[in-house]
C-alpha cells in the first residue's frame, strides 16, 4: 500500500469494461497491459491509480512526458565500475515500478523508441542495461497502463499491437452518472481517508477476488478447445500476426479465474473479445469457412456478455447465447 490514498476502484461509477480489463491484467500481468483511449477528463489516471491498490505492493509509478531513456531504464556509473570493479546502478522508472503499476499518460506522444523499449521490458519482466561492455539486469515486473487521447495523435499499428488489451472510454456520460461521479469526487477530495474507509469493505472484497483469481490461474488450462475458437475468430477478424491469439487466450483464462470457474468457457472468450481485437482488427476482414467475421457492433455486444457480477464469486454460469446485463459495481454504503 502507498501512503497517499488512491480513489478506490470499487467506488468508480460506471466504466465497467475498463475496470474489468484492469482487473484481468492484475490477475495475469503477462496479458501485456492495457491501453486506455478516451477524451480528456474521463478519469483515466484515477482508474489506473485504483488498480495499484489491488496489487501486493500497491506501488504506482508515473513515467513523465519528456522522460529520457536514462530516466526510464536507469544508469550505470562507469567510473565506479573501472575503479571498484563493479557496476554501480542508479535505478530508473522501470526499477521503481517493479511489482506495481507503471502509468504512462499520453503514451502516443512519447518517442517511438521509448515506447518500444517500454513494451519490451513489460513483456519480458526484466530490464537489461548495457554500457561499454558492462551490464546490469534487474526485475521489472509491472502492470503497464497507457492512456491516450486519439484527437492528439495515434500510435503506430506496430506499437498498438504490443499492448495486450485496448479499451475506449466514452465521453458522453448520462446526467445521473455525471452527478454521482462529481459527488464522490468531491467527497474524496474533502477527506480522502474517510472516503476510503467508507469503501474499504467493497475494496477489500475486490482485492481478495483478484488474489483468489491469481492463485487459481495456474490450475486453469490454456486448452485446445478454447484456442480453436479464438484462432478462428482472429482469422475472421483479419488480424496480423499471432499476438492477438495469445493475448485473447490469456485474458479468457484470467476471466475464467475471475468468475471462479475451473476451465475457460465460451462466455470467457466472448467477454474479452473486444479488448483483444479492437486495436488489431482490420476493417476488411476475410471470412472464415467455419465462422463469419463479426461486425464491430456484434463483437461489442458479445464482449458485454458473460462478465459476471462484480463482487460476487463465482458467478453462476448461463446457458450459451443468453444475454447478460452490464455488471454493476457496489453502491455507496
Amino acid at each position: 500500500m502507498t501512503d497517499t490514498p488512491h480513489f478506490p476502484l470499487s467506488a468508480v461509477v460506471g466504466a465497467d469494461d475498463m475496470k474489468l480489463a484492469l482487473c484481468l491484467t492484475a490477475i495475469d500481468p503477462k496479458i501485456g497491459g492495457v491501453l486506455i483511449e478516451g477524451p480528456r477528463g474521463m478519469a483515466k489516471s484515477t482508474l489506473a491509480r485504483g488498480l495499484a491498490d489491488l496489487l501486493a505492493s500497491g506501488q504506482f509509478v508515473t513515467l513523465p512526458l519528456g522522460a529520457t531513456e536514462e530516466r526510464l531504464v536507469g544508469t550505470l556509473d562507469l567510473d565506479a565500475a573501472l575503479s571498484e570493479g563493479r557496476a554501480q546502478f542508479s535505478p530508473g522508472v522501470l526499477a521503481k515500478a517493479d511489482g506495481g503499476v507503471l502509468y504512462v499518460d499520453e503514451v502516443n506522444l512519447l518517442p517511438d523508441h521509448l515506447v518500444d523499449l517500454l513494451l519490451d521490458v513489460a513483456a519480458s519482466g526484466t530490464n537489461l542495461i548495457e554500457r561499454d561492455g558492462i551490464s546490469h539486469r534487474h526485475s521489472a515486473k509491472f502492470v503497464l497502463i497507457g492512456t491516450m487521447n486519439p484527437e492528439e495523435g495515434e500510435l503506430r499499428p506496430q506499437l498498438l499491437d504490443r499492448f495486450g488489451l485496448n479499451v475506449v472510454l466514452s465521453g458522453h456520460t448520462v446526467p445521473t452518472d455525471r452527478g454521482q461521479i462529481i459527488r464522490r469526487r468531491l467527497d474524496f477530495d474533502c477527506d480522502p481517508q474517510a472516503f476510503c474507509a467508507q469503501w474499504e469493505t467493497q475494496q477489500q472484497a475486490l482485492r481478495e477476488r483478484c488474489e483468489h483469481a491469481r492463485d487459481a490461474l495456474a490450475s486453469i488450462a490454456l486448452d485446445d478447445a478454447a484456442l480453436a475458437q479464438i484462432t478462428e475468430r482472429c482469422f475472421a477478424a483479419g488480424v496480423d500476426g499471432l499476438r492477438a491469439d495469445l493475448v485473447w487466450l490469456r485474458a479468457a483464462r484470467a476471466h475464467a479465474a475471475w468468475r471462479g470457474a475451473k476451465e475457460i468457457g465460451e462466455e470467457d472468450i466472448d467477454a474479452v473479445a473486444e479488448f483483444a481485437l479492437r486495436h488489431r482488427r482490420r476493417e476488411q476482414a476475410p471470412s472464415s469457412p467455419q465462422q463469419p467475421a463479426q461486425s464491430p457492433a456484434e463483437t461489442q455486444a458479445s464482449s458485454s456478455e458473460g462478465q459476471g457480477q462484480w463482487g460476487d464469486m463465482p458467478a453462476p454460469a448461463l446457458a450459451t447465447g443468453a444475454r447478460r446485463e452490464v455488471p454493476s459495481w457496489p453502491k455507496k454504503p
